[in-house]
């Protein structure tokens, strides 16, 4: 009898710690929203010549990772060259004739205070004059645009980055505005993490999230969220034209109503230990309102500080919760909504 009643208690007190254990879970999620949907996402900078010409030089390979300033390619700059020494032989052919005018005019002013030749003739002489002074300062504005053209043949990154989609050689003719290449910004990573309408009102801007990329779950890092969406596009045509520049995001079939998701920005700090790339597929835990909890991630916590064995325990943290939300799904259907 009274191991009967022994085992009736352990089981009762199992199933409570069970229940207890998926309680704390559940709001645990409802309080930290985390998904698997999140995206690595940078800007992207095309890099188009602004003068036409063959590539005489290509100073980079695909792949490469530059500095801001670093020469690119290099367009045949002879035509150009030639442009500035037929403007700079203008600005002397200007300033001479500005210099004749000069004296032309200092004559006729001179003649005309001794009343010897006609007015006419001394406001013809002021009239070319200022002629020539424009003729000038036209001269001198065709030579900075010359220059600046002859400039234009050496194309430097814009931005520190990764050059990608690098598909011509030497030799190729470039043409104005038309993109050579592309460079991934280095200083603009960011995680774009969809979440459910459901769980933006536990999202806010100044959030600690975490952070894990597919392929490297053993070096996790934090970053704070910038911005929530504050609009998506409807794809079934209830939204009209004037929001097609909004982010489209597909539904995720989920039981019989399905909950709309939102793009959060999310900005990558320092603590990231392993290369970025841009369409690099990341789970991203929130941890709402920092001051919540005491065992909460703070802002100020450099994850980069950590000893290998610290990590190693975030990391089977981040595993365990998603086996967890994995096992209450099918166990609990409804409960908690599944995590995409």
């Amino acid at each position: 009898m009274i191991k009967k009643i022994l085992g009736y208690g352990l089981t009762l007190a199992i199933a409570a710690a069970a229940g207890w254990i998926v309680w704390s879970e559940y709001r645990h999620y409802s309080d930290d929203p985390w998904t698997r949907d999140g995206q690595v996402r940078a800007n992207v900078v095309g890099i188009a010549p602004r003068v036409p010409g063959p590539i005489i030089r290509i100073a980079v390979v695909d792949n490469q990772h530059v500095k801001r300033g670093d020469l690119l390619f290099e367009i045949d700059p002879a035509d150009y060259q030639a442009a500035v020494e037929l403007a700079k032989a203008q600005v002397l052919a200007a300033k001479a004739a500005l210099t004749q005018r000069k004296q032309d005019l200092d004559r006729q002013t001179e003649l005309f205070q001794k009343k010897v030749n006609a007015l006419q003739e001394y406001q013809d002489a002021q009239d070319n004059y200022d002629s020539a002074q424009a003729n000038l300062a036209a001269a001198k504005a065709n030579l900075v645009t010359a220059e600046l053209k002859l400039s234009y043949t050496e194309i430097y990154a814009t931005v520190n980055g990764e050059v990608t989609n690098l598909n011509i050689s030497e030799g190729a003719y470039a043409s104005i505005g038309q993109q050579v290449l592309a460079l991934v910004d280095s200083d603009s990573y960011w995680i774009a993490a969809y979440f459910k309408e459901t769980q933006l009102r536990h999202i806010s801007t100044g959030d600690t999230a975490m952070i894990s990329l597919m392929g490297n779950e053993d070096l996790p890092f934090l970053g704070t969220v910038r911005s929530v969406g504050w609009g998506i596009f409807v794809t079934d045509g209830s939204s009209g034209q004037d929001t097609t520049m909004l982010p489209s995001v597909s539904p995720t079939i989920d039981w019989v109503r399905l909950p709309q998701r939102f793009p959060v920005r999310i900005q990558v700090d320092s603590s990231a230990r392993t290369e970025l790339r841009i369409g690099q597929t990341a789970s991203v835990a929130i941890s709402h309102g920092a001051s919540k909890t005491p065992s909460r991630i703070k802002e100020n916590f450099n994850i980069s500080t950590l000893p290998e064995d610290a990590m190693k325990e975030i990391s089977e943290a981040i595993k365990t919760r998603q086996r967890f939300n994995a096992v209450v799904e099918t166990a609990v259907p409804g409960v908690i909504p599944r995590v995409k």
